[in-house]
């Protein structure tokens, strides 16, 4: 039930986008993005978990081109990415996961949370911990009638050093390389008039 229920939220941003009249160039933008999401989480499987770039490139993804950019991107990438890495149940929560990450990173990329280096870090930093925590709810829920606030306790904490990579990886790929990744995709954005 969960599982159909977070499906059931991503629902509306696939079918607003599946109705809006985006230009061919749009889509393919989304795409190539996605696709590089998703092939960049590949060469960080051996690692643990949390140290990988996804959440960072969903990041400035709805940095440059909006909210509704950012969500199709994470979302994309992560059930691209998990046809070699391995779908499953978890797969749905990773999508709303990482299309939460680039939804918040859209609807804020004109504020100081966004604009300002230090608090964009920060940003980067919190939404380890939220990643980690929808999937914490996840992993309690697929245990069915165990589930509890206990049980959601103890799967946080055993799961915190990873939160924390993740946080910290996130700090990390921010500060080498979001003002690259921006000037190439404003330069994209503004030549071919993508995503206004």
């Amino acid at each position: 039930m969960s599982v159909v229920l977070v499906i059931l939220a991503c629902v509306p941003f696939f079918a607003r986008f599946e109705y809006k009249n985006n230009k061919a160039e749009e889509i393919v933008l989304i795409a190539i993005m996605a696709a590089l999401t998703s092939v960049s989480r590949i060469p960080f499987a051996a690692l643990p978990s949390g140290i990988q770039p996804v959440s960072f490139l969903v990041m400035v993804t709805a940095y440059v081109f909006g909210a509704e950019t950012g969500f199709m991107t994470g979302a994309i990438a992560a059930i691209v990415s998990n046809i070699f890495l391995g779908q499953g149940a978890w797969t749905p929560w990773q999508m709303f996961a990482w299309g939460f990450v680039g939804f918040i990173s859209g609807i804020l990329r004109k504020t100081p949370l966004m604009k300002n280096r230090i608090l964009r870090m920060f940003m980067g930093f919190l939404f380890g911990f939220i990643f980690g925590m929808i999937m914490d709810s996840w992993t309690v829920l697929s245990m069915g009638a165990n589930f509890s606030f206990s049980a959601f306790i103890f799967y946080s904490q055993t799961s915190f050093i990873f939160n924390l990579m993740h946080a910290v990886s996130n700090v990390f790929f921010i500060t080498v390389f979001f003002s690259p990744f921006v000037k190439i995709l404003e330069r994209i954005k503004k030549k071919y008039g993508l995503l206004e």
